[in-house]
């Protein structure tokens, strides 16, 4: 049986972060812009696999200031390095319907491996008949890791940003086709 191809529905689908500022409370931020797809193979979860690709200047938190500051070359350096990618490279399934999900994370030109804890939220037909599935994903990383290195001393000893980003990504898809081509994002 071949694998299926989902598309990522980008209006119901969501990639957002946390970081501690001021070592107090979680900044929270979204990215606008991105595309996606996922493969899926239920019998043989192993071949499947997801690729998603990020606009860094999309970056938002509400603060124009901020943003800006997340796009320059002290952060995100979206002029230069224009995209964040996830590749997966395996997927496991777990008990209570839950996958783990591993795979590669590059920002600014840098990769390292990441993994994702995925759990299906859901799987049905929609109105016009077409079959939808949504998943909830989280990740937690270490900036550092990446060449996001930028932070400012406090006057209490801390540090200005914390170093671990929370990820939390729900995405719906909707399935498209079967698949046995190649890998859409490189």
């Amino acid at each position: 049986m071949p694998m299926e191809r989902w598309e990522i529905d980008h209006m119901r689908s969501s990639i957002q972060f946390s970081v501690r500022n001021l070592m107090l409370a979680n900044v929270h931020g979204r990215f606008t812009n991105w595309a996606g797809e996922l493969y899926l193979d239920d019998k043989n979860p192993g071949r499947s696999h997801v690729d998603v690709r990020i606009d860094a200047g999309s970056i938002q938190t509400g603060d124009p200031d901020l943003d800006r500051h997340l796009r320059s070359a002290e952060f995100l350096d979206a002029a230069r390095s224009g995209y964040i990618v996830y590749e997966s490279t395996s997927v496991d399934r777990l008990a209570g319907g839950r996958l783990h999900v591993s795979g590669f994370l590059t920002i600014r030109g840098t990769t390292r491996p990441v993994a994702l804890e995925v759990e299906l939220a859901g799987r049905d037909k929609d109105s016009l008949g077409g079959e939808r599935a949504a998943f909830i994903a989280r990740a937690s990383i270490d900036r550092k890791d990446f060449g996001l290195n930028w932070n400012l001393a406090l006057e209490n000893g801390g540090m200005l940003v914390g170093d671990r980003i929370g990820i939390r990504i729900e995405v719906e898809t909707v399935r498209t086709s079967a698949w046995t081509g190649a890998r859409a994002v490189a």
